[in-house]
């Protein structure tokens, strides 16, 4: 049985950006959830939702668990099978981690959108949100932070 909670309205009155320069060291994940809430302060944000989009196609985001570091290594063995460097991919001009990891990106993809009451992000008690890098080497990627609500103290 489903049961729907008291429904909340607000006016959306401010729209803040921001853009979120994250570097990475290799494939693997990179908590991001700090600097998002951080955001959210800065833009007093109060009621609304938080909008995260990372400008890049060989990387993507998710919100996943936060608790145990085992996960994202698992995650990144999955990825691994569903696109694996040696499968013979035509596009390789940036060697052959990129065709994968355009392929991994497309399966997590490159948005994710977040409810914000009163401040705060409406995450899961083990959720946090990540960039997952896909390619071998470091990268800076940038992430557009966007917050659409109300604001104030």
């Amino acid at each position: 049985m489903s049961e729907l909670s008291a429904i909340h309205t607000t006016r959306v009155e401010t729209i803040a950006r921001a853009v979120l320069a994250v570097q990475t060291s290799d494939e693997g994940f990179f908590e991001i959830t700090r600097e998002v809430a951080r955001f959210l302060e800065k833009s007093k944000a109060r009621d609304g939702v938080v909008l995260v989009y990372l400008q890049h196609t060989s990387a993507s985001l998710v919100i996943q668990e936060n608790a145990d570091p085992d996960v994202q290594t698992d995650l990144v063995t999955a990825l691994k099978r569903i696109a694996p460097a040696d499968a013979g991919w035509v596009h390789e001009v940036e060697g052959p981690d990129d065709m994968p990891a355009h392929i991994k990106a497309m399966v997590n993809g490159v948005s994710l959108h977040v409810p914000v009451a009163a401040g705060k992000m409406e995450l899961g008690a083990w959720q946090g949100i990540y960039v997952a890098e896909h390619r071998a080497r470091p990268h800076r990627r940038e992430v557009v932070l966007q917050f659409l609500g109300c604001c104030g103290e």
